[in-house]
């Protein structure tokens, strides 16, 4: 067996066990994946921020050098963890599950785990979520659907984030629209811009239905 096989097997055993222990805590767990600048951290800021009161959310987040994103994302009053990866471009499981043991989870309704910005590393690591979530920003391009098969085609919700920027960027929707349900057929897409609220609602309700299912 060689070392790559083995470090894969061994990281899908403890994803298995996250996920069972996360399960047993009634916890909806998220998987956010994007590449950098695709407004991961206030995605999920404006997420929290909106669901207070309804869900209660903890964020993990990754990084591979800074904390810039843990501290923005406190400013929602929500508990959040860092990990530093340093040289790594993902999380994997026994990340998670450390990263986890220093939350209240019992205090928690929705987990979130904010991944590395990188859309090649992350996507062969399960890390024990329910859903995994890949953004695509308008100002990205339509095509990065295709450039990046294995993440978008892993991805289980798929979120085109910074709407209000469609027309200043020259954003295709249609043909972007079209290489998501290229790749990611299965997926749940939804359109939304964080920072105007546009099609945040759609989002917000989803996760409530999925926290309930």
């Amino acid at each position: 067996m060689n070392l790559n096989l083995s470090l894969m097997e061994k990281n899908n055993r403890l994803a298995e066990r996250n996920r069972g222990f996360f399960r047993a805590k009634k916890l909806l767990v998220l998987n956010v994946v994007s590449s950098p600048g695709s407004g991961k951290t206030t995605f999920i800021r404006e997420t929290a921020a909106k669901l207070t009161g309804r869900l209660r959310l903890g964020v993990i987040v990754g990084d591979l050098a800074t904390d810039n994103d843990a501290a923005r994302l406190r400013t929602a009053g929500i508990p959040v963890v860092q990990i530093t990866t340093g040289t790594v471009c993902h999380l994997d499981a026994d990340m998670v599950a450390k990263a986890a043991a220093q939350m209240d989870l019992d205090k928690l309704d929705v987990l979130v785990i904010e991944n590395v910005g990188n859309l090649v590393c992350p996507a062969d690591y399960d890390l024990g979520e329910d859903l995994r979530v890949v953004l695509l920003s308008v100002t990205e391009g339509e095509d990065k659907p295709l450039k990046y098969p294995p993440m978008f085609h892993s991805a289980h919700v798929a979120v085109v984030t910074k709407s209000d920027m469609a027309a200043a960027a020259g954003f295709n929707r249609e043909l972007a629209l079209q290489n998501l349900e290229r790749v990611s057929h299965h997926a749940r897409i939804f359109e939304l811009s964080a920072k105007t609220d546009d099609g945040m609602k759609a989002w917000l309700d989803f996760l409530a239905e999925q926290r309930t299912a």
